[in-house]
């Protein structure tokens, strides 16, 4: 095989494996740890706001982080890539929602977090939890009749 056949095959393959990793990221749903601090910090406004517009959002970030407007336009651009924001327009501007609520992205993150480490064992995870007293036995109780009741569990 020629150099140039080698170099076409490897960048046919390098050029195969992004577009599979770029298909893979699209497809599964958004978790908390994906988000950097400031991306974070974005979120807890465009939740809070919503609809809200870029300046919305840099004014809410002040007077913590005095940022350009085009550093949140960009971080509002790559939340929405990432499946977290989306937005509309009125005229000219970019009304930004959450794509998500809190609840659903920190769902996704503990799951993705206990199939890392627990093998996908919400047990294992709640037992830590109490074990590692982040939890106590009363709390996890209280807890469980919550989500009994939410549930639409038969009463004892």
């Amino acid at each position: 095989m020629s150099d140039e056949a080698r170099r076409k095959n490897s960048l046919t393959a390098t050029l195969r494996s992004v577009t599979l990793s770029n298909t893979t990221m699209r497809n599964e749903p958004p978790h908390a740890q994906d988000l950097g601090e400031l991306e974070h910090a974005v979120m807890q406004h465009v939740w809070r706001l919503a609809p809200c517009t870029a300046d919305a959002v840099r004014e809410a970030l002040l007077p913590d982080r005095a940022l350009k407007d085009s550093t949140i336009r960009t971080v509002l651009r790559r939340l929405e890539e990432k499946g977290y924001v989306t937005h509309t327009t009125d005229n000219r501007t970019f009304l930004y929602n959450a794509a998500l609520n809190r609840q659903r992205v920190a769902a996704n993150a503990v799951k993705k977090i206990m199939d890392f480490f627990l093998h996908g064992s919400a047990e294992e995870l709640l037992v830590g939890m109490v074990d590692t007293e982040v939890l106590d036995r009363k709390e996890l109780q209280r807890l469980a009749d919550k989500i009994g009741k939410s549930k639409g569990a038969p009463k004892k």
